[in-house]
C-alpha cells in the first residue's frame, strides 16, 4: 500500500504511524508544508490518506501562516473520501476531516498536553475497529481544540477535559483529536513549541511537565494504534480485492 502524510511542521512528525508504514514496508510520501513541498495533484494512488497535527486551525489563513492552506487540505481530504481512501486525521487533521465534510471545528473544554486517560464510548466499546481499545486507554494529547461533528459522525471516545477524541466519519475516515502516534523522539520535538503552557502546568488540570512528558510510557498506546491500522488496512484491502472481482 501507499500512505501519504500531510506534515504542518517538523515537530508535528508521523512518528508511530510512519513507524506502522515502515514495518509493513508499504511505500511512503509526504507533503512536507512547512518546507514548501505541494499537496498531491491527485490521490488516484495513494491508500492512505494521513493528516498531521500542528500549531494551526481550520481557520488560519495564508496570511497568518503562508505554508498552510486550509482550503486546499480539505479539498485534498474530501477527494480521498469519495474515492474511498482511508483517511486518518491527527488533532489538526481531525479537524480539516470535519470542516471537509461540512462540520465546523469548536474550542474544546480543556486544554490538554501530556498523557491522559480516554474512555470508550458504547458505539466504541463494539466497534470493531477499537475493541482491543478496552474500556480506557491512556493516550498522549497536545490540543486546544476539536473535531466538529457531521450528522453521522460516532463519537468512539471522549476524555474528561475533552467530549471528542476519537470520531468515525465514516468505515474508512476517522479523527484523532488525541494523540496516540506520540514516542520520545516527538516528544523532544514538541516540548520547545509548548514552553509557555508546559512551564504553567500547575494551572491547567490536564498539563504535563516537560519532566513528565519525558518520564510517560508511550509503547503501549503506540501498539494499539498499530492493532487499529493493521484492522483497517485489512478491511480496506478486502474491499480493494473484491471491487477487483466485481469489476
Amino acid at each position: 500500500m501507499h500512505i501519504h502524510f500531510i506534515v504542518h511542521e517538523e515537530f508535528e512528525a508521523p512518528g508511530a504511524y510512519e513507524q506502522w508504514a515502515k514495518i509493513h514496508q508499504h511505500t511512503i510520501s509526504y507533503s512536507r508544508v512547512y518546507l514548501g513541498e505541494s499537496l498531491p495533484d491527485n490521490i488516484n494512488d495513494i491508500d492512505f490518506l494521513i493528516i498531521m497535527g500542528g500549531p494551526q486551525s481550520p481557520a488560519t489563513t495564508k496570511q497568518e501562516c503562508a505554508h498552510f492552506d486550509s482550503l486546499a487540505e480539505q479539498a485534498v481530504i474530501l477527494s480521498a473520501i469519495e474515492a474511498g481512501k482511508v483517511v486518518i486525521g491527527v488533532c489538526l487533521g481531525s479537524q480539516l476531516i470535519g470542516e471537509a465534510l461540512g462540520a465546523t471545528h469548536e474550542h474544546s473544554p480543556e486544554k490538554e498536553i501530556g498523557k491522559f486517560p480516554i474512555t470508550l464510548t458504547e458505539v466504541g466499546k463494539h466497534h470493531s475497529l477499537f475493541t482491543h481499545f478496552g474500556d480506557e486507554l491512556a493516550v498522549g494529547h497536545w490540543h486546544n481544540d476539536m473535531p466538529g461533528l457531521t450528522k453521522d459522525a460516532q463519537i468512539i471516545a471522549y476524555s474528561e477535559g475533552c467530549p471528542r477524541q476519537i470520531i468515525a466519519y465514516g468505515k474508512f475516515v476517522y479523527g484523532f483529536q488525541c494523540h496516540l502516534e506520540l514516542t520520545h523522539e516527538v516528544i523532544e520535538k514538541l516540548i520547545p513549541h509548548s514552553l509557555n503552557d508546559l512551564n504553567q502546568a500547575a494551572n491547567y488540570r490536564f498539563v504535563d511537565t516537560p519532566e513528565m512528558l519525558r518520564e510517560h510510557d508511550y509503547s503501549q498506546m503506540n501498539l494499539k494504534l498499530f492493532v487499529f491500522l493493521d484492522k483497517l488496512s485489512i478491511n480496506y484491502l478486502s474491499l480493494i480485492k473484491n471491487n477487483q472481482f466485481s469489476g
